[in-house]
């Protein structure tokens, strides 16, 4: 059962059902707040969406990857329940297949020895050496940034230092932010295709390895801590967390379309709907990509709120295939990822020329498959075709013979590896940057809000608390950056400072009551 509402708890408007705020959300409602998310789709999720390709069937077509499950098992703890009662998870063994036209194939395990020698047999032993290194490394850049980063509040580059400590400076100097993943990479890899494999992980945050400080390979541990399947599709996730909240009291409204984020006396106090409904609120949190509130297209009163991002910052859009399609020749993994030779000149191109290269590397998620499981031969299968884009969505769609003849050349790449794809039209849906930029207003098409390119990028997103009094943020566009997991710590962020800020006004105003719950 859900808890009942005090009268006099503060009344917080959640913008956006996305993971951070439906995470936002369930912990404002289990500390003692009002709270209304208003979401003008019909469904929550966000990013984390799925398509219909046939009879009700749904395609994940979005986010595909769920790690830093401490996250969320924190977030269910604190609400006194368990993550495993809410959400059926396995453990992938493979964490990813990965192909390249010009020849091998190469698989990454959970177990790091698996792996080790695996990429022993397909780049020798000094590579294998070389993946060891590289382990110690990124396990390093994690111990370093988990609780003084990822679950802290957006510190700046001081604030960064002072929380790591001076004790353990060396550790902050072992990050090498100046230094690029790509360039890190070659001290590790002398085989290029290596360096391709684990350069992909720049993509995780809509950037390229060339541009994107060395710090990002942390990615490496965090998926070797674990990846997890979701049984029903990522769709699930945004379900379970949305009962959650409902469990603490928060409300959800579906098809309700915030149209102005409303400020008086120079405080947000609410939002006004397309229909005209206004909502009053003592507190809003948005989560929606930063962009569309720095355009005004939340209104003009918090165009000030964050500043815009450039065209130039933007991190990447993608082409997407949703599709259901029986497949042969190649014995795909639930994560796959299939690479031509030059890896540098796609992201040279995209955010170089603004353009797709002639064979880009393409993902596949083949949402039927995981442990044990697999379609029977001959089944049409789910699929989830990725390629990378520049976000420039808002400036005109692909048009049909450019969309169509990126198709041929992606599933021609995907052939050239050995995977064959009965494509059927009317079983497949593509969305392009254009389609993105409608989903998500005011980005080109951007799915991780800012590039995080450069030594200083990861102090470039907002923090939770915006430059309007009263409206605070969260999703993958702020601190700490993009993906499910950390899409959920900023919604905990983001409430956790809401309340903090919160609490002295009651006060002033003798709900000594309510302080307590929100503590």
């Amino acid at each position: 059962m859900s808890r009942a509402r005090r009268r006099d708890a503060p009344r917080v408007v959640v913008v956006g059902a996305g993971v951070g705020g439906l995470t936002a959300a369930a912990d404002l409602a289990r500390r003692g707040a009002d709270v209304t998310v208003c979401e003008r789709a019909a469904a929550p999720g966000g990013k984390l969406r799925q398509l219909l390709v046939e009879d009700g069937l749904g395609v994940d077509a979005g986010p595909t990857v769920f790690t830093m499950r401490w996250i969320f098992d924190g977030l269910y703890a604190d609400a006194g329940r368990r993550l495993e009662d809410h959400l059926e998870l396995e453990t992938a063994d493979v964490l990813a297949r990965h192909a390249w036209r010009a020849g091998g194939r190469l698989d990454l395990h959970a177990d790091v020895e698996r792996s080790r020698e695996a990429i022993a047999a397909f780049a020798g032993p000094a590579d294998a050496r070389g993946f060891a290194g590289f382990c110690a490394r990124s396990r390093d850049v994690y111990a370093t940034l988990k609780d003084t980063f990822i679950a802290a509040e957006r510190p700046s580059p001081l604030g960064l230092t002072r929380r790591v400590g001076l004790a353990r400076l060396d550790a902050l100097l072992r990050l090498k932010p100046w230094q690029t993943l790509w360039t890190a990479l070659g001290e590790h890899f002398a085989d290029p295709r290596l360096r391709q494999l684990f350069g992909r992980y720049s993509t995780y945050v809509g950037s390229s390895p060339l541009q994107t400080p060395a710090t990002l390979m942390l990615v490496a541990h965090v998926e070797q801590d674990g990846v997890w399947l979701v049984r029903g599709g990522m769709a699930a996730v945004a379900r379970a967390l949305q009962r959650l909240g409902e469990l603490q009291g928060a409300r959800y409204r579906y098809g309700a379309h915030v149209a102005e984020i409303c400020v008086e006396h120079g405080r947000a106090a609410g939002v006004r709907l397309a229909d005209g409904e206004r909502l009053p609120a003592d507190a809003v949190l948005y989560n929606g990509d930063c962009a569309a509130l720095a355009q005004g297209r939340l209104g003009a009163a918090v165009a000030h709120a964050v500043p815009d991002v450039p065209r130039a910052k933007r991190s990447l859009s993608a082409v997407t295939w949703c599709l259901r399609a029986r497949t042969r020749g190649f014995p795909l993994e639930h994560h796959n990822v299939f690479f031509a030779e030059d890896y540098p000149a796609e992201f040279r191109a995209i955010f170089g020329r603004r353009e797709i290269v002639a064979a880009p590397t393409v993902y596949v998620c083949a949402q039927d498959r995981g442990p044990g499981r697999a379609p029977a031969h001959g089944d049409r299968e789910r699929l989830l075709v990725l390629v990378n884009a520049p976000a420039d969505g808002d400036r005109g769609d692909l048009g049909a013979g450019a969309l169509a003849g990126l198709q041929d050349r992606t599933f021609a790449l995907l052939a050239a590896c050995g995977l064959h794809v009965e494509l059927d039209a009317a079983h497949c849906v593509a969305t392009t940057p254009a389609g993105f930029d409608a989903l998500f207003p005011g980005t080109g098409g951007a799915l991780y809000g800012r590039a995080s390119h450069g030594p200083m990028a990861s102090f470039a997103r907002p923090g939770a608390r915006s430059r309007v009094p009263g409206l605070y943020l969260a999703g993958g566009s702020v601190h700490p950056g993009p993906g499910v997991p950390m899409a959920a710590m900023s919604g905990r962020l983001g409430s956790a400072r809401l309340l903090e800020d919160l609490a002295p006004a009651a006060v002033r105003a003798g709900q000594q009551h309510v302080v307590d719950d929100l503590r």
